[in-house]
């Protein structure tokens, strides 16, 4: 049975079995002498890189040692509830200070970075207490700093023996740098943003895919079979075909495409780099695709890789410590898996990526760049830029090379009716791939989703609603604040203007204030709804067999996985602080022991790349704040390989804020339908969830 605790990240040695007690008090005492120093400093306004990296390891440790405490079964109940209430004692302190400085705010998010200075401290804390850091946490002795201008920090010693070995796998990079083409017609004009605009206003009812060739066979090297669908791409690189955005819905086998369509191409060697929660997984099916070409995983600094393997998988989290030798290693492939995931700019994941696009681009002729994503638009159609910008179809001003070739021969400009179609048709060709599964896998049985209402009864319903009327009063003494401090203007029943001004300033307060806010009063519902979403997913378990269950907040899942136990029901955890194989093990368990009945998984986490097709119901504890998001997250039973109907169940608190999120993470959703499937439904507003959610508050308290 996977237990909360198993599979979290190792790092530390269990210590014998005569000795908790010390252990326990030794390892708190520490956190909460640290938690209190970060806390003096954000008191003094001095929030300085050295108490950030506090910070983040106090916030590691606790949610470690806090899954630690609830497995020990050496430990009497009432020992282990009093290091609990220690520990939740220094969480408090972590969320009190985090609310001061939205740096700190960013280090607690399931996707943040750990620096090796991070690692260090961490490593220096537990030796403190004379605990052995288990070996592959151990951080490099002398930790190099971030700097955009470093270009290397580690090259793993299977790089140079490769290097070594055989002087004729040196890397050519005499190809000339491919020029852009000459603007003529267009030269002066501003073309990036008519680019984006005509996916959203010149569908005219057509998909967004490029033209792809009929396939010339469904049987790949390892002895699999593809369907018609994904063997098109492949027969696309085969003919020469070199970038590609391949958005096809998520579930429909994107892994296997780009693994083939490298072989055809023989943009060998490849490089992926991928979310840290699916680099085994890219292992595994690289061995089941491609079994003839080795493929390496970069893990940490890199010690255990195969210098001489054709497949190089790494992770965005751990990119940064490898682009300089990645940079000059010859690579002529390179996938990019959840290509969302950069589509920030200014993230330093995106400048990483980008610089070895770059690379890549100004060094081989013509190589192989792949851009994978189901959701290539969240929130806004300026989503595509990082995307095109890696592919090389754009850089930071203007289209490039093919793309504005292809412009140029249309010859229209932006301010002629009919250049936006013809523009996004140009861009369309440059690779953009895009089907869904009603249309390429019909024998996939449908999926819908299902609103369970359920009312937060006792004193954490009406705490929720105290705090939600109380937001409700300080926006509207804010709106009427503003009003009165005009001297002309006269305005006729509700302004909604300032009405998104005022919720804008309470979005942007949010961070910093230590009072009741939108993403504290979401925690709090997604706490309150965790026993009943929990008691529903038993419910189904029992009923209809596995359930995958979904939630944002790492106590959400802790408050689930105790009413599992406590039921007697056996799940697996599959969380963001796991190692890889410990993940994989937890995976494994649900997919394979028909005895394991839940998947407990982090909606950030495990909501992606993942294939849990076991289960068929799906139950989404907490929403999240995109439709894609939540989208990913049921695809990962809605895929190939599933035969009966897919239900999402979602869990929403009636009479709340819960609900009217629900409506407007619904509203979104169309517009990936629009840009991308040819939709004619109208493409919601780009706004933010949270900050229409504030404005709906606002209104609906301004109209009592």
């Amino acid at each position: 049975m996977a237990r909360r605790g198993q599979g979290q990240t190792g790092t530390r040695r269990p210590a014998p079995r005569n000795q908790p007690r010390a252990r326990d008090r030794d390892v708190i005492s520490v956190l909460a002498r640290v938690v209190r120093e970060v806390e003096a400093a954000a008191q003094r306004g001095s929030v300085t890189p050295a108490v950030r990296t506090k910070f983040q390891v106090v916030a590691l440790m606790v949610r470690e040692e806090h899954a630690r405490v609830r497995g020990d079964v050496t430990s009497s109940p009432a020992h282990r509830a009093e290091q609990l209430k220690r520990l939740d004692g220094i969480g408090t302190i972590l969320a009190k200070t985090a609310v001061r400085d939205s740096a700190l705010l960013a280090l607690l998010t399931g996707d943040a970075v750990v620096s090796d200075a991070a690692r260090s401290l961490k490593h220096d804390m537990l030796r403190a207490v004379g605990i052995e850091p288990v070996a592959d946490e151990v951080p490099p002795t002398e930790p190099t700093p971030f700097s955009a201008a470093t270009e290397r920090r580690v090259v793993p010693q299977s790089v140079v023996s490769r290097q070594l070995a055989n002087p004729f796998l040196a890397p050519d990079f005499s190809a000339p740098r491919q020029s852009t083409a000459r603007p003529r017609r267009l030269a002066g004009w501003e073309l990036l943003n008519p680019l984006f605009n005509s996916f959203e206003r010149a569908g005219g009812g057509a998909s967004a895919c490029m033209a792809l060739p009929a396939p010339s066979s469904l049987h790949a090297p390892g002895g699999l079979e593809l369907m018609p669908h994904q063997a098109q791409v492949v027969a696309a690189a085969a003919s020469g075909h070199r970038t590609f955005l391949l958005a096809d819905e998520p579930g429909l086998g994107k892994t296997a495409q780009a693994l083939l369509a490298a072989e055809a191409a023989t943009a060998y060697p490849l490089l992926v780099v991928v979310p840290n929660v699916v680099k085994t997984n890219w292992a595994r099916e690289a061995g089941r695709w491609t079994p003839h070409r080795p493929a390496t995983v970069i893990h940490g600094n890199g010690e255990t890789i195969d210098g001489f393997a054709d497949i190089v998988v790494v992770n965005y989290e751990v990119l940064d410590r490898h682009v300089g030798w990645i940079g000059d290693f010859g690579f002529r492939g390179r996938v990019v898996d959840e290509a969302h995931f950069i589509k920030h700019k200014n993230s330093q994941r995106s400048q990483h990526v980008l610089e070895l696009s770059e690379r890549i681009r100004s060094r081989t002729p013509r190589p192989l760049l792949m851009a994978l994503t189901g959701t290539p638009l969240i929130n806004d159609i300026d989503d595509f830029r990082a995307i095109w910008q890696f592919l090389g179809w754009i850089d930071e001003t203007k289209p490039l090379g093919e793309l504005m070739e292809a412009l140029e021969e249309t010859g229209l400009t932006p301010a002629d009716p009919g250049f936006y179609p013809a523009a996004r048709a140009c861009v369309i060709d440059m690779g953009i791939v895009r089907r869904r599964k009603i249309d390429v896998a019909a024998d996939i049985p449908a999926r819908r989703i299902a609103d369970l209402p359920v009312e937060l009864d006792g004193a954490a319903g009406r705490s929720i609603r105290a705090a939600e009327q109380e937001l409700a009063r300080r926006m509207v003494a804010r709106y009427e604040t503003a009003l009165a401090n005009r001297s002309s203007e006269v305005v006729v029943g509700i302004d909604q203007a300032l009405v998104r001004r005022v919720a804008r300033a309470e979005l942007k307060d949010a961070a910093t204030s230590t009072g009741e806010n939108v993403f504290s009063m979401v925690r709090r519902i997604g706490q309150a709804k965790a026993p009943l979403a929990a008691d529903y997913a038993a419910q189904l378990a029992r009923s209809a067999g596995k359930v995958v269950f979904f939630a944002k907040h790492v106590d959400v899942m802790d408050a689930a996985e105790e009413t599992f136990a406590k039921q007697g029901i056996r799940f697996s955890s599959i969380r963001g602080d796991q190692t890889s194989a410990a993940r994989q093990k937890n995976i494994d368990a649900f997919v394979k022991d028909p005895d394991v009945a839940i998947a407990v998984c982090s909606l950030t986490a495990a909501g992606v790349g993942l294939n849990l097709q076991v289960a068929s119901n799906v139950v989404l504890a907490e929403l999240s704040w995109t439709d894609a998001e939540q989208t990913q997250a049921i695809d990962r039973s809605h895929r190939i390989g599933q035969t009966e109907p897919v239900t999402a169940w979602r869990i929403i608190a009636a009479q709340t804020i819960d609900a009217r999120i629900a409506e407007l993470i619904d509203s979104k959703a169309g517009l990936a339908a629009r840009a991308l499937d040819g939709s004619e439904e109208e493409a919601s507003s780009s706004g933010d969830v949270q900050l229409e959610a504030l404005a709906a508050l606002l209104t609906d308290a301004l109209s009592a």
